[in-house]
């Protein structure tokens, strides 16, 4: 049980840090609604439970190994989070009235999964946390049924996170304030889903 306490512990407050998923997760509640930051989360949680797949088996050494698929998954995601916040920074300099939808097409739940999931995919500063984390606390003695347990508390522990910073951006009063702000709260995720990109980018090359 203090393991997993352990686990829990850490996960909370590597969650609780500010990063893209934070962001995206927040922004998607108060600029759409909170079912698509739901599907949001739920894309989150995916891109997570693979991450910690990766770290409960092993493979993020085998990547440590390979430096050149280490540099080009950071690359990519770096190129990814530099296109989304691209994107937002043109949503912000849009004269466009703003409006919050009351309904979403269904589509658009499978495309903000897909983003939630990418998102969280194109960082693999999340892989360097989980290897650092379960370097520290899973050893190879540890049985089948402990990681098992680990995985399904992680993703749990994930979604529930998640879903609170939906439920709470898509209150009313946070959506009104948005609807008041939106060019500059997308001008804002913009640059930081920007700089996000480029740190990776930047720090990538400067370790070559």
């Amino acid at each position: 049980m203090t393991l997993f306490f352990t686990v829990a512990v850490v996960q909370f407050v590597a969650l609780a840090t500010p990063g893209p998923d934070f962001f995206f997760v927040s922004q998607t509640a108060v600029s759409r609604s909170r079912r698509e930051a739901m599907y949001a989360a739920i894309g989150i949680m995916s891109g997570v439970m693979v991450w910690a797949a990766v770290a409960l088996l092993g493979l993020h050494i085998l990547l440590q190994q390979m430096a050149w698929l280490h540099s080009l998954i950071v690359v990519c995601g770096g190129a990814y989070l530099c296109w989304v916040g691209i994107s937002l920074l043109r949503s912000a300099f849009s004269k466009k009235a703003v409006e919050v939808p009351s309904d979403i097409e269904p589509s658009l739940h499978s495309h903000s999964y897909l983003r939630g999931l990418f998102t969280n995919l194109s960082n693999p500063k999340v892989l360097i946390y989980f290897g650092s984390v379960f370097s520290v606390f899973v050893g190879d003695d540890i049985s089948s049924s402990t990681r098992w347990g680990l995985f399904a508390l992680i993703a749990v522990e994930t979604l529930i996170w998640f879903t609170l910073v939906a439920f709470v951006f898509a209150l009313p009063v946070m959506r009104a304030g948005y609807q008041r702000f939106a060019n500059w709260i997308d001008g804002v995720a913009g640059c930081l889903f920007g700089g996000f990109g480029l740190y990776l980018i930047i720090s990538r090359w400067a370790n070559a």
